[in-house]
């Protein structure tokens, strides 16, 4: 099976086209969705509609949480916290209602499936080998994918080695047909790893190859909508950085 794996959409439309439009120009069996759809940007109803248009899957992340209520808007930044609540009051009601169905985890597929990670798939941010063995040590899967850091990396272990991992750029293909594997496709409209393009990950469940992917996509679009909602400037400014 092939998966594309998207996650940390944030309101970003046009991040969100360009990697969807890049998902159908190769084989794909399925796209999967590891929350976050919302937050942060300025289009939020354009961005679930597109999710339950073309995934297949969807789990919920912490900024939709917030949305939905569920999280308090203390526990976000401040930027986060206003951009929870600027989309609270501007996303519509059947938006808020599928934010509403969603989980934030699946262990019912092949691979286990987290916004976050195996031990806290609301809040933990896997950044590390150290917090990476422990989900290792905790997750009911041999492969496991996580969003939330906006950060496109892997980590692996072997039986008696160590855990290791890195960040994975544009292109990086990984054979992950042996071992432990944690995945991060990275964030498609905010990602933090230096790259401002979209990230996505397509996962060949069959012959165990995960590959990422990069996509440009109007940054000035995407920052115009942000200045024209009156949300905090950061929001629009830190695109183009990709941090």
């Amino acid at each position: 099976m092939l998966v594309a794996i998207v996650s940390d959409i944030h309101g970003n439309r046009q991040a969100f086209d360009a990697v969807l439009e890049d998902v159908r120009s190769v084989e794909h069996d399925a796209i999967w969705c590891l929350g976050d759809l919302v937050g942060y940007g300025a289009d939020p109803d354009a961005c679930v509609e597109l999710a339950r248009a073309d995934a297949d899957l969807c789990l919920v992340g912490n900024h939709d949480l917030a949305v939905r209520g569920d999280l308090p808007l203390t526990e976000f930044s401040r930027g986060a916290a206003l951009a929870a609540e600027w989309t609270r009051n501007h996303i519509t009601e059947g938006n808020l209602s599928f934010l509403g169905e969603l989980e934030p985890a699946d262990v019912h597929q092949v691979v286990g499936l987290y916004h976050a990670s195996p031990r806290d798939p609301v809040w933990e941010y896997v950044l590390s080998s150290l917090q990476a063995g422990l989900c290792l040590d905790a997750q009911r899967h041999r492969v496991c994918l996580i969003g939330h850091s906006h950060v496109a990396l892997a980590f692996g272990r072997d039986d008696g080695a160590p855990t290791s991992g890195e960040i994975r750029g544009a292109g990086s293909e990984l054979d992950v047909a042996s071992g432990e594997w944690l995945l991060n496709p990275g964030s498609v409209g905010q990602p933090r790893d230096g790259d401002p393009r979209a990230a996505w990950l397509l996962l060949d469940t069959k012959e165990w190859v995960a590959r990422w992917r990069r996509v440009p996509y109007d940054i000035d679009g995407a920052a115009a909508a942000i200045r024209a909602a009156k949300l905090p400037e950061s929001l629009a400014e830190r695109l183009q950085y990709g941090q």
